[in-house]
Parts: C-alpha cells; sequence; structure tokens
C-alpha cells in the first residue's frame, strides 16, 4: 500500500445532493508509477473553484498520473499557493490568452520530454475514475494507429454526454444556435451522430476538448492547438488534424463524468467568442466548399450504420 503525504476530503454539494470524496496527495518524488512518467497532463484555469480543481487533481493523482500542470489564464496569481500545495506544477499566463494557447504552453513540455508518451488536455469541471487512465494508456499502448481518444462521457446522473460530432458545417452551428429546434432536429441527430447508441469504439472527426488523451508523437506530426482560436473550435480543428494521419478513437470501454457548463448558452458575451472563434474556423477550412468535410463526414455515417461504430 502507498504511502501518502496526507488525506484530505472534498465536500462537493450540487442539486443532486453532497458528495464526499476522500484523496490522497502523494508524495510524488517516491511513488512516480510508470504512468506518472509517460504522461502530463494541463488543466486551463481560469478563476476557478479551488474545490473544483482540487477534485479533478485528487482524481488524477489517485490515478498514479503525478505530472500536471495548472496554466493559469485568471488576471492574478491567487491559485499559485494552492497548486503549491496540491503538488502540481503551475503557469500564470498574466491574461487570458484563450484555451488552446494555455494548453500549448503545457503541451510543449510535452514534445520536449523524451519519456512522456501521453498527454492529457482535461477540464477542471471532470472527474475521473482512478482505473481510466491506466485503461486507456494499455489501449493506446496496443493500438499504435490511435493518435488521440476520448472515453465514454457521462453527465453526472450517468446519462450519455455526447462529445463526439461530425466536422460541422455552417448550418449546423448557425442553425443550433439561431433556428427553432424543429427545422434542426434532423440536422441535428446527423450532426451529433443521435442515431447511434455510442455503445462501441468509432472512428470520429471531432472530440470535444474536455478530455483529449493525445499521443505526443502523434502531435509532433499535426501540431498543437492552433492559437489563432481564442476558445472554442481549437478541439475540432485538431481532431481534425490528427484525423488525417491517424484513428481519433471513440472508446466507451472507459468513462469518466463532466460537470458541463456551456458558458456559451449562458453568456452573451461568451456566445460572441463563440461565434467569432467559428467564423474563424470556416474562413480557415471552407464555408460551403469543403471537401475534406463532406468525404471524411461521409465515411463516419457509412461506418456507423453499417457496423454498429466498430473501429
Amino acid at each position: 500500500m502507498l504511502k501518502s503525504d496526507y488525506i484530505f476530503i472534498i465536500c462537493v454539494a450540487n442539486g443532486s445532493g453532497i458528495y464526499l470524496y476522500f484523496c490522497n496527495r502523494m508524495n510524488s518524488s517516491e511513488h512516480i508509477s510508470d504512468l506518472g512518467r509517460r504522461v502530463k497532463v494541463s488543466i486551463v484555469a481560469y478563476q476557478t473553484d479551488t474545490d473544483e480543481l482540487r477534485a479533478i487533481v485528487g482524481d488524477l493523482h489517485a490515478a498514479g498520473l503525478m505530472q500536471i500542470c495548472v496554466v493559469d489564464n485568471s488576471p492574478d496569481d491567487r491559485l499559485r499557493p494552492f497548486c503549491r500545495d496540491l503538488g502540481v506544477d503551475y503557469v500564470f499566463m498574466g491574461r487570458n490568452v484563450g484555451y488552446g494557447s494555455a494548453h500549448n504552453v503545457a503541451m510543449r513540455l510535452s514534445l520536449d520530454a523524451p519519456s512522456t508518451d501521453y498527454h492529457l488536455v482535461i477540464n477542471s469541471d471532470m472527474r475521473v475514475p482512478a482505473e481510466t487512465p491506466r485503461m486507456i494508456a494499455d489501449f493506446m499502448d496496443s493500438h499504435p494507429d490511435v493518435g488521440q481518444l476520448i472515453p465514454r462521457i457521462d453527465y453526472p446522473d450517468g446519462g450519455l454526454q455526447p462529445a463526439v460530432r461530425l466536422l460541422p458545417a455552417p448550418i449546423d452551428v448557425i442553425g443550433r444556435r439561431f433556428l427553432p429546434g424543429r427545422l434542426m432536429k434532423r440536422r441535428n441527430a446527423r450532426y451529433t451522430l443521435a442515431f447511434w447508441d455510442h455503445a462501441s469504439a468509432a472512428d470520429v472527426p471531432y472530440h470535444q476538448g474536455c478530455f483529449m488523451w493525445l499521443r505526443v508523437e502523434a502531435l509532433r506530426r499535426v501540431g498543437l492547438f492552433d492559437e489563432r482560436f481564442f476558445m472554442y473550435p481549437e478541439d475540432i480543428d485538431l481532431t481534425r488534424r490528427m484525423h488525417r494521419y491517424y484513428r481519433t478513437l471513440y472508446w466507451p470501454e472507459a468513462r469518466v463524468t463532466h460537470y458541463h457548463r456551456a458558458a456559451s448558452y449562458r453568456s452573451w458575451k461568451m456566445l460572441r467568442v463563440h461565434v467569432v472563434n467559428m467564423i474563424r474556423y470556416f474562413n480557415k477550412w471552407g464555408w460551403l466548399f469543403d471537401s475534406e468535410r463532406r468525404r471524411v463526414n461521409r465515411q463516419v455515417i457509412e461506418r456507423l450504420k453499417n457496423n454498429g461504430g466498430e473501429a
């Protein structure tokens, strides 16, 4: 049994009740497993709740992931002593540089570390079972053609959160926001792959950025997040580029939980950020004419309908 520096208790309350989490802060200098040496993790913070941050770091430590970097986009560095006490690396950006740009700071460290095989991009509002990182690493080790993986993501009530999609066309983004739902029902079902039960592995070209398990060797080939995107489409763009050379796999054997905020649905400011950056995305990849989007989406739909999505 591993010794710990101390045990802390996290109390989190939400609409469903009050939950207590017991987490160990490991002595990383003595108890870094092979997984801890081979995987680096980045979390981007922006005035992030400390209980939320403590919970996800506790999960990752319990899973053996000790190389965690919190990149802070907040206007001040009040999280610095808190992160030091948690035993994680802390980078203060001094301003909000955006989601992808902040993760790139930590991901470049992974590229420079010869012993690092994988980099995990993860949101602070995730909960990760202790067995999930080991399951994913073992699977990726035995499937070198997989450059990126996302597990099944659940809502807190255990229901499926659809986190993989087709490559979006402008109507998929505009229609979901501004057109009546009855007019977009069929199109939305196609875009979000709602016709598929998500019960089997599938090679899908768009993974949402709340949990992206990335092969470092693949990142060296395709590059990091495109820093032209402040927030939102950077995950579409990276998965799309990765999908050109590797399988970008949805793998439901592993599971995590996401306390999804959907900020752009509640804030006019974040909606504007979303719209501006999607314009940049379509300026890059094409609005009406995007042959790669048509080809890739057609292939994904055919696979899912013909063999249940098995990759």
